[in-house]
């Protein structure tokens, strides 16, 4: 039997530390002070009542994507650098005359970001992309759907710095979907005022619109 004062010759496993996570910095914002700020507003009895962000959806149409496979892997190239995530190739749902278009043929492409990926996206949106669009003056606070998600529209991907405009095929614009699980468009608003979304402050008299400080 091997004494207990000589070493064991096991070597050991690098395998058994655990990786420590890194939070991104948009997820540590929101736990550090949306949320306290979020609670303070609307009086919530329970954490897990406080809206948070569940998903975002990036979709990029492609009009002559029917007859030009080089628009189509171009925006899905594109949608890649910017998301960091492969995105789908979006069919149509049914026959359009007026655009020659039929049932199945490809029309864009789309992705939904959640976790870590969500909040790096929103993170580079509301600190570079959006700052970066010609005459911005903030997001509309009418474009809530009923249900606390949100979507807006973005006119030129070369917003993102990780486009690089001397390899792009086309300027395109793409349709971005904010899902939350807030109960109403009000919780859902000053949650993405609070994390930094650039939306216009809403006014005190609707028919003026007059914003307020």
């Amino acid at each position: 039997m091997a004494s207990k004062n000589q070493k064991s010759n096991k070597k050991p496993n690098p395998g058994s530390k655990k990786n420590i996570p890194i939070i991104p910095r948009l997820r540590s914002i929101y736990l550090e002070k949306v949320l306290p700020a979020l609670v303070k507003r609307f009086d919530y009895s329970n954490v897990m009542d406080v809206p948070k962000v569940v998903s975002v959806s990036i979709n990029m149409g492609i009009g002559d994507g029917k007859t030009n496979s080089k628009a189509i892997d171009s925006a899905i190239n594109e949608l890649t650098l910017i998301t960091g995530q492969r995105p789908v190739v979006t069919l149509s749902k049914k026959d359009i005359s007026n655009f020659k278009i039929r049932k199945g043929w490809p029309v864009g492409c789309k992705v939904t970001l959640r976790s870590s990926k969500m909040y790096e996206f929103l993170d580079r949106l509301i600190s570079v992309a959006l700052p970066r669009t010609r005459d911005f003056r903030g997001l509309s606070f009418k474009s809530f759907d009923g249900f606390g998600n949100y979507n807006f529209g973005i006119q030129e991907q070369i917003i993102f710095t990780e486009i690089d405009y001397d390899k792009i095929a086309a300027i395109n614009g793409m349709n971005v979907t904010i899902v939350t699980s807030a109960k109403s468009d009000n919780e859902a608003y000053w949650l993405l005022m609070e994390m930094g979304l650039p939306l216009r402050k809403k006014s005190l008299n609707p028919e003026l619109e007059k914003e307020v400080s």
